[in-house]
């Protein structure tokens, strides 16, 4: 992702924070850590973190298996709705940038979904090693 789309968007952080809310308040919580109150206050560390590996990494594959298929997890909603929002955006900032290639825009999608979905994995299996519900459901 080249730098330009990366300083946009980290303009951005308002309506990408704003609508990450939005969408995470239109799921149903599993458990009241997957509550948007509790889990909003996450919110600008994980942007830092994402957004600070995107310009020049390339989005490698990892590869992991989760320990826990419960829906304890409220970071198998939280990432997916981060998702959704920064891709919103990527979108917004795209359009406002007619100079950039196809294969650049497409570049940047692949880029920030496979560097947003590396966090997402670890998050997700850290939680999952936290479950309770694993040792009694298998």
């Amino acid at each position: 992702m080249n730098e330009s789309l990366r300083c946009a968007l980290q303009k951005r952080r308002p309506q990408i924070r704003a609508r990450w809310e939005a969408l995470l308040r239109l799921e149903r919580p599993q458990t009241p850590l997957g509550n948007p109150d509790t889990l909003v206050f996450m919110f600008d560390q994980t942007l830092d973190e994402v957004l600070a590996a995107l310009p020049g990494r390339p989005a490698g594959v990892v590869r992991s298996r989760t320990e826990c298929q419960c829906d304890c997890n409220p970071m198998r909603v939280y990432f997916p709705a981060l998702e959704q929002a920064l891709l919103e955006a990527l979108v917004l900032v795209q359009s406002e940038q007619p100079a950039l290639s196809a294969d650049e825009r497409v570049d940047a999608v692949a880029e920030l979904c496979g560097t947003l979905r590396r966090v997402a994995r670890r998050e997700i299996a850290a939680f999952d090693g936290l479950c309770q519900q694993k040792t009694r459901s298998h």
